[in-house]
């Protein structure tokens, strides 16, 4: 297997709502997006926004419905230390709910968690040892 991250699929409880959170945001829609799942390109991956219950289906798992925690989050790491703020502010803006205010992490950066409408947590983080690239990239040395 090669090692790669091509696609994060969330699932959420109104494609509808979610789709305009993330569009509030500033995220564009891929052309290849349609009624039933919306596609956002990310760098060399993407965000697809899937029904839970569908996405639930096609794993053949049940749906308990959402988790207090399901131990993932997913990560927006930015270029300066203050984006932390301005970042997790605008998608307040947009509709998300603040878990925990821009902050010193103990790993040495800046960082901050907003939770999506359907509670999918996002880290909004400067890292100072792993700076983006001049197209956002994250290059792990």
């Amino acid at each position: 297997m090669e090692q790669r991250v091509s696609l994060v699929t969330l699932g959420v409880a109104d494609l509808s709502a979610s789709r305009a959170f993330y569009r509030r945001l500033g995220w564009r829609e891929s052309s290849v997006s349609n009624e039933s799942i919306a596609f956002f390109a990310c760098g060399p991956m993407a965000l697809a926004l899937y029904g839970r219950a569908v996405l639930a289906a096609d794993t053949g798992i049940t749906d308990a419905g959402p988790a207090a925690f399901n131990g993932v989050t997913l990560a927006h790491n930015v270029r300066h230390r203050d984006d932390v703020a301005a970042v997790l502010a605008e998608a307040v803006a947009a509709g998300a709910t603040l878990v925990k205010p821009a902050q010193d992490a103990h790993w040495g950066g800046h960082h901050g968690y907003f939770a999506d409408l359907d509670g999918h947590l996002w880290e909004v983080a400067f890292n100072p040892f792993v700076p983006l690239d001049g197209s956002g990239g994250f290059h792990l040395p």
